[in-house]
């Protein structure tokens, strides 16, 4: 009841990539063609010049984006992303017509996603273009059902949806002010233009957003006019004689409020000023994503940036997904893709991260039966999971290796203390090191009382302390167990043999950076003492041995000193949800919400009307156990695109499923406190 069913998004599988064959347009360029529709994706006279007169002039995009002042960013909608030519010119047109202090968020579905060579061969008759197709085509996702966040630009998000067009609107969380209202033409694409398409348009536009169109197709005008869209015919571009423009000025209600009113989130507008308490990976990704849209963010910590459990030398950037599909599966791969384009946009040189793969093992039969029903169920691409015999894992690996399991190209490792440490020190970040006492609510905002007697006032609070974040009168409700683990680094002579993938299983171990090998770690839920110990130490080796007995013979070979009695690490408490989902998001008001939703305990059928009443201003980031270098960096972003009214990086079921208030609503189902 509190969450959205997982068959009610589209399956989580790879798509078909388009096929295209190629002809010369009037200049001589290339143009793509699509060999399933018959159509081109751009026009053969003058592909950015047809761009430029329909869909940037068609929406009169230079005036509005030279008049735009909210601190919100201007958002346009497309319907076939393509080749990414109508984008690009919507960047250069928001990039010479803009205030500076502006921004620009872009959303384009796609069904057939373009190969990532045949986009750059597309984009390439496009010189002037250069430099932001490059920031395209270096971040171009695997062609994996659902949304895509791409940071173009400091000032510039894209969020590509792969999928069917109507599907992905449905699932969008976020308003359209400009529609560019692109595809194949309806004689050769009539799935596309579909009179639920222009109803999802109509459902996601803002109050007097506009579309332009290409096409003056019968089934285009009536299809917009029922969907509550005023159009009129402008002159068209080229050998077509008419397009079509229009806009919408009271769009209808989105039905997907209605499904899950809790989770209607609350009206914010851009805040000047955040406090982040926890100076961890949750806090300093949420902090760093704010600072990036312009806000003023203090981040607070009773000790120095990474110093939790989120302070080891080296994490493993991976998953473990579920044999059946589920919305923590989904949020987690998600994750995983997002973080991988964030770091390399983060950190160009990779001297915090590497991509080298994960070797996910399977050691024994129960793993193995789990690991194929994992693959029979989830047709993902090779270049994001595949399964591998223990002859293969060895070569992946670089040691020799007695079983296969899953292999994830894309996955390896960071350096999380170092992350931390540079996002806490990222422009409009102020670090500053204190203990957080206590936190309350005025006409100011809130009040931030610290152990020094002094306090911060802030119009909003992010609460990102792991397992303490329920300490915090506002979270007491809040289910977050801690979980000690404990990892060991062991320093290798000269000569000593290396790792080419992270290899896990009931551990994990990175290969060696700086003559250090770092594996782990354990794992002892509700124990909270960080101090080392020699028997955690026995037993990372133990599991070592089992993962890798052939590496641990060759580290002896050349005088590995494997007693765990000289082995250095660190212990740390992480925190877990009991759905192992991280929460993200704003606060839930728990009182309220058991007043509001009391008829659930005896009916959880019947749905309420009434809105989820939240501590306005107030956040969380907590529970990400052991995967935080995959679940932080996208939370953050779901946290700052609400706060800033954006468009949310994720699908609304995922969303909602992030959301800590879906706890508060399994207690009100099953009768739990009050």
């Amino acid at each position: 009841m509190s969450d959205a069913r997982p068959d009610e998004l589209p399956p989580l599988s790879a798509l078909e990539t388009a096929t295209l064959d190629w002809h010369q347009d009037d200049t001589g360029q290339e143009v793509p063609n699509s060999t399933a529709f018959g159509d081109v994706y751009f026009s053969r006279h003058d592909g950015r010049a047809e761009t430029e007169h329909v869909f940037v002039q068609g929406n009169d995009l230079p005036q509005r984006l030279a008049d735009w002042t909210a601190p919100r960013p201007f958002v346009i909608g497309e319907t076939g992303f393509g080749t990414g030519l109508n984008m690009l010119c919507a960047w250069d047109c928001f990039e010479r017509h803009a205030p500076v202090t502006a921004r620009l968020h872009l959303i384009s579905t796609e069904r057939y996603p373009l190969r990532q060579a045949d986009l750059a061969r597309a984009l390439a008759s496009w010189p002037n273009f250069a430099a932001k197709a490059r920031c395209l085509i270096e971040q171009w996702p695997a062609p994996v059902a659902g949304v895509h966040r791409l940071w173009l630009d400091e000032r510039v998000t894209l969020d590509l949806h792969f999928g069917d067009s109507t599907t992905c609107l449905s699932h969008l969380d976020g308003r359209i002010d400009a529609w560019f209202l692109d595809g194949f033409a309806p004689a050769k694409n009539a799935d596309m233009w579909h009179p639920s398409l222009f109803e999802q348009m109509a459902h996601k536009s803002r109050p007097g957003a506009t579309f332009a169109t290409f096409t003056c197709a019968g089934i285009v005008k009536r299809g917009l006019k029922a969907a509550g869209f005023d159009w009129h015919k402008r002159p068209g571009y080229g050998r077509k004689r008419e397009m079509l423009a229009g806009a919408i000025e009271t769009p209808p209600r989105d039905p997907a409020h209605d499904a899950t009113p809790w989770y209607e989130p609350p009206r914010s507008r851009t805040p000047r000023h955040v406090v982040v308490i926890g100076a961890g990976l949750a806090g300093t990704t949420v902090a760093h994503a704010l600072a990036r849209r312009g806000v003023e963010v203090t981040l607070l910590d009773r000790q120095t940036p990474g110093a939790g459990a989120s302070g080891n030398r080296q994490g493993a950037l991976y998953i473990k997904l579920a044999a059946e599909t589920n919305l923590q599966s989904r949020c987690y791969l998600a994750g995983l893709m997002f973080s991988r384009r964030w770091l390399s946009v983060l950190d160009p040189e990779r001297t915090l991260w590497n991509d080298c793969g994960v070797l996910q093992l399977a050691l024994d039969e129960k793993e193995r039966r789990r690991q194929q029903r994992f693959l029979a169920n989830h047709s993902l691409p090779p270049e994001i999971v595949k399964g591998v015999d223990a002859v293969m894992a060895s070569e992946l690996a670089g040691t020799p290796l007695t079983h296969g399991g899953l292999d994830y190209p894309q996955a390896g490792w960071v350096r999380p203390d170092a992350l931390c440490e540079r996002l806490a020190t990222a422009p409009g970040v102020t670090w500053r090191q204190a203990t957080v006492m206590a936190l309350s609510r005025d006409r100011d905002g809130w009040q931030i009382a610290l152990a020094d007697g002094k306090s911060l006032t802030a119009e909003h609070v992010v609460v990102a302390t792991a397992w303490q974040a329920s300490r915090f009168a506002e979270l007491s409700w809040l289910p977050c167990q801690p979980v000690r683990g404990q990892v060991s680094w062991l320093s290798l002579p000269a000569g000593a043999p290396g790792l080419q993938r992270v290899v896990c299983a009931g551990g994990y171990v990175p290969p060696p950076c700086g003559g250090i090998l770092s594996f782990g770690a354990t794992f002892n839920p509700n124990d909270t003492d960080d101090t080392s110990r020699q028997a955690d130490h026995d037993t990372n080796l133990v599991e070592l041995e089992r993962t890798l007995p052939d590496y641990m013979a060759a580290l002896r070979q050349v005088g590995a000193d494997l007693d765990a009695e000289h082995l250095q690490g660190r212990s740390a408490i992480r925190a877990a949800s009991p759905d192992k989902t991280p929460y993200a998001g704003p606060v839930p008001d728990a009182h309220a919400w058991h007043e509001d939703y009391a008829v659930l305990a005896k009916d959880a059928t019947r749905v309420p009307i009434t809105h989820g009443r939240y501590h306005h201003g107030l956040w969380v980031s907590a529970a990400h156990g052991s995967r935080g270098l995959t679940s932080a960096p996208l939370c953050a972003e779901v946290i700052a695109s609400r706060l800033c009214d954006e468009p949310m990086p994720l699908e609304r079921a995922l969303v909602d499923h992030l959301n800590p208030g879906r706890r508060l609503l399994r207690d009100i189902i099953r009768g739990h406190g009050s």
